[in-house]
């Protein structure tokens, strides 16, 4: 429970969605489609470019820079910008990734690509990235000074190279089975844990300079997204559909070698493992695959593994956390408070 009410969450939220509606130009009529695309994926609009309210996903990583900015003693008006950048970078990520990972729905509706077109799927991405630094070159415009300013553009940028590599790395594991838990853990920390470490790290930086509680708070938030990415990993496995929006099974009918399939076939008996070989290798599965592929997962409790590393790294997170003196305890608990309803979640 965070130490906010939830009232005062319910506020802040509106407050980000609101920094994140500043950052779009007003466009003229030739481009409200272009734009409307854009807040389909955000789920402010729907199919017909009508006002909906869809899931707009949980706004994990602006809370975390609005909560970690609060740490030092820190002004909202001040983090905002920051914000609404993190979350537009991370749904421009979001409409990439559906392309490349042929998703037919993303948060319980139809992707963006899937209605309107791999071309326009691409360029509705292409655009939410330049609105994602629109959205932080507004710090300028609320008093945080130039020189800061750049610092945080400058780790901005590397925060897009790292999540780009992650990625890459990603995309170059599709149909190998032969991926090692060091190998994906080097990938989530790119596609995933780097954001979460910039939103805490980079919301510390809007209010000091000291290198080493920065530190702290970007440690807090690396660690924090590779939790947040492992216990991804067992939902779209073993989620269950109604919660998640994604198909059931969805990693496994992508075959996704993530944390759970990798566990799974370097401990499954030399038969299980071909067996499972042999269905990943397959161009489509049935339920019935899925099922055996799920019941080999479980005899050698690959969940429980994923769950209990994703344990680890929340531990770890917690760790740093309580090294950092904060100016403001209220914000620290409440950072402790997010970390904590995200260990177990169902979605």
């Amino acid at each position: 429970m965070l130490v906010s009410s939830p009232n005062e969450q319910s506020e802040l939220l509106k407050r980000i969605v609101s920094a994140m509606r500043v950052a779009f130009p007003t466009p003229d009529a030739a481009f409200e489609q272009f734009y409307g695309m854009m807040h389909y994926h955000l789920g402010w609009l729907n199919e017909h470019f009508e006002p909906v309210a869809a899931n707009s996903g949980k706004l994990l990583r602006p809370l975390l820079v609005i909560h970690a900015n609060r740490v030092f003693g820190g002004r909202d008006e001040h983090a905002l910008p920051l914000a609404a950048a993190i979350q537009l970078l991370h749904d421009f990520s979001l409409l990439h990734d559906d392309i490349e990972d042929n998703s037919p729905t993303r948060r319980g509706r139809p992707t963006v690509w899937q209605i309107w077109g791999l071309a326009q799927g691409i360029n509705t991405g292409d655009g939410m990235f330049a609105i994602a630094h629109r959205a932080l070159h507004g710090l300028t415009d609320v008093g945080v000074p130039a020189e800061r300013v750049l610092r945080i553009l400058r780790e901005f940028e590397e925060t897009i190279l790292r999540l780009c590599e992650g990625q890459y790395l990603d995309i170059a594991a599709e149909g190998r089975l032969d991926v090692s838990e060091a190998q994906y853990l080097q990938m989530i920390r790119g596609k995933t844990a780097m954001l979460a470490a910039a939103s805490t790290g980079l919301g510390a930086r809007l209010s000091i300079d000291d290198e080493v509680e920065i530190g702290r708070l970007a440690t807090f938030g690396e660690a924090l997204g590779l939790a947040f990415q492992i216990q991804d990993d067992i939902l779209d496995i073993w989620g269950d559909p109604a919660l998640t929006g994604k198909p059931f099974a969805a990693d496994l009918v992508q075959r996704k070698m993530s944390l759970p399939v990798i566990h799974g076939l370097g401990h499954a008996s030399a038969t299980d493992r071909e067996r499972f070989e042999v269905l990943y290798r397959q161009p489509e599965l049935s339920r019935d695959d899925l099922e055996t592929l799920l019941t080999i997962l479980d005899q050698c409790g690959s969940r429980r593994y994923a769950e209990h590393l994703a344990a680890a790294e929340y531990e770890r997170a917690m760790q740093a956390l309580d090294g950092v003196a904060p100016v403001n305890q209220a914000a620290l608990n409440d950072l402790r408070a997010l970390a904590q309803s995200l260990l177990g979640r169902a979605r």
